[in-house]
């Protein structure tokens, strides 16, 4: 499922960054990679903000749904 349908406030497993290569790279300098932890802070019909290790991102629409959690 898409990173805005996950539960708030719960860690989630990403499983897929369903991107073209340029934004998967940005992803991964930022701390998003496959197989790592990700906890959706709030969600806006605008864009998500995520927990991702110490820090807080926050992300549009188009590249949340790009983001396949479980």
């Amino acid at each position: 499922m898409p990173v805005t349908l996950a539960p708030k406030n719960r860690p989630v497993r990403v499983v897929k960054i369903a991107a073209d290569e340029k934004v998967r790279k940005h992803l991964i300098e930022l701390g998003i990679t496959e197989g790592g932890q990700i906890t959706l802070v709030a969600c806006s019909p605008g864009g998500v903000i995520v927990a991702v290790k110490e820090g807080r991102l926050c992300l549009n629409g188009a590249l949340a749904k790009s983001i396949l959690v479980a």
